[in-house]
């Protein structure tokens, strides 16, 4: 697991989304590889409004709680907001934050990711930084995709704790 500290500017993402939680996708009943289907058939790629159509952000966000709670997770591309003024829905916005960039090994994209994400869970246990819960997000490079020789960066918004 390769990890570094970046920060990031704030990001317009337009694309299509689902309402879960760890929990359910866990159970088997989960909605994120449907969710995964819908994209790659939706033509969201093809949108002229699109900043670099190649990058696939998978975006977590509006979380209710912490990695416990429910969350949207949406499939999309960065918008450019100035072509787009008038088409708000499916836009959600990534805030400017301070992220921790995770790389995962190269590898099947549903074995290399999920396993990721366990390693992370692992790492906030005990850090000096905390998760902001603002927004995280997998960063895909659509060009020459193949799911099952994939590299993905995850990024999650962190901050110091504060010390009292």
């Amino acid at each position: 697991m390769n990890i570094n500290i970046t920060h990031r500017p704030a990001a317009v993402l337009t694309g299509i989304s689902i309402r879960t939680s760890n929990q359910r996708e866990l159970s088997g009943e989960g909605e994120i590889p449907s969710l995964w289907e819908r994209y790659f058939q939706s033509g969201q790629q093809s949108r002229t409004d699109l900043i670099h159509p190649h990058l696939l952000y998978a975006l977590y966000t509006d979380y209710e709680s912490d990695v416990n709670g429910e969350y949207t997770l949406l499939l999309g591309h960065e918008q450019d907001h100035l072509l787009s003024a008038e088409d708000t829905a499916g836009t959600v916005y990534i805030p400017e934050a301070d992220y921790i960039k995770f790389t995962t090994e190269k590898g099947p994209m549903g074995q290399v990711v999920p396993q990721l994400w366990q390693e992370i869970w692992d790492y906030f246990q005990d850090l000096e930084y905390e998760r902001t819960y603002t927004g995280d997000f997998e960063l895909y490079d659509l060009r020459d995709f193949n799911p099952e020789e994939v590299s993905v960066d995850i990024y999650m918004a962190v901050r110091k704790p504060s010390i009292l």
